[in-house]
């Protein structure tokens, strides 16, 4: 014959309100019904946990021995039951972020902390890697969410269009471009380039190729297997010029300047997309999704790839 836990609900609240009458109000039973659970709980134990009197009730030596470990047992399990629910609502959890943009500065460093300040009891791991090796994680389940460059593409995962953001050149601080706010993709050409083969080089690659490629003539060049911060500092030791994201012009490096580049057009930007499994069942994952789309509504590209909703939230 089991203790259950309405047995130790009922003489915890016994206990704190040294009364039977005042406990079952509190409760809203009957104080038959919960008289008879307490008195049942005292047979299956083989001791009386209450003294009866007609001033109420208070614990017996052996009875205050056993409440102390029953009230442990009900607040943890109270505790267990309202995490549960907030998993479920996607309060609480987990929520595996992966990129390969900056987080100095920049939408998705805004994103990831206004997430936070709503949801602090979601444990965040960031996740920076490249593009395919970010796929493969959404794929296997590693990853809720994948943030990268370029337009929304027909894939399983389901996909949305976010911001987009202005494509910089980075310059040493002696070159001669750097007295200019504003710099022209005709004013780079026959400029040396350095690109990680990291992401996002390979795109930065394309949108060089796209801006100063032409008949017989191809910008020069030359591929890292470094990361962008070492990039960075070879620009500013003066070994040729770069691109970078927005986002990444809020980190400082030693004698590198940012500038805009434009065509007749304005500005060059890179667009933003984020992607994950739609049969991924994580509460957190729809909460974040809203999150990153509030302020960038979607474009007619992200509605025809996929809609934002991931799951059934409902019990």
């Amino acid at each position: 014959m089991t203790i259950e836990l309405r047995h130790l609900r009922y003489a915890v609240a016994a206990a704190h309100y040294g009364s039977f009458r005042r406990a079952a109000e509190v409760l809203g039973i009957e104080q038959s019904s919960l008289s008879r659970r307490i008195r049942q709980m005292e047979d299956r134990l083989g001791v009386a946990v209450f003294e009866r009197s007609r001033s109420g009730v208070r614990l017996t030596t052996v009875g205050t021995e056993i409440l102390r470990t029953s009230r442990h047992l009900v607040d943890g399990l109270d505790h267990m039951m309202a995490s549960a629910k907030a998993v479920r609502r996607g309060e609480a959890g987990r929520l595996a972020v992966g990129f390969y943009t900056s987080l100095s500065a920049g939408n998705l460093r805004a994103s990831l902390m206004e997430h936070a300040r709503r949801f602090p009891r979601v444990e965040l791991r960031a996740v920076e890697d490249g593009r395919e090796r970010l796929f493969v994680g959404l794929e296997h389940g590693a990853l809720d969410v994948a943030i990268v460059t370029g337009e929304p593409e027909v894939r399983e995962a389901g996909a949305m269009a976010l911001w987009d953001e202005r494509i910089m050149v980075a310059l040493s601080e002696s070159h001669p471009l750097s007295a200019n706010e504003t710099i022209y993709w005709t004013d780079l050409r026959g400029e040396t380039f350095l690109l990680s083969k990291r992401e996002p080089g390979p795109e930065l690659r394309d949108i060089l190729l796209t801006n100063l490629a032409s008949p017989g003539i191809q910008p020069k060049v030359v591929s890292q297997d470094v990361s962008s911060e070492n990039i960075m500092s070879l620009v500013g030791a003066g070994f040729g010029a770069s691109l970078i994201c927005e986002a990444g012009i809020g980190a400082n490096y030693a004698g590198v300047v940012y500038r805009d580049v434009q065509d007749d057009n304005g500005p060059s930007r890179v667009n933003y997309v984020a992607y994950w499994q739609k049969n991924n069942d994580n509460p957190a994952l729809e909460h974040f999704l809203k999150v990153l789309q509030e302020p960038y509504p979607p474009t007619r590209a992200a509605d025809s790839v996929a809609p934002l909703r991931t799951h059934d939230p409902s019990p």
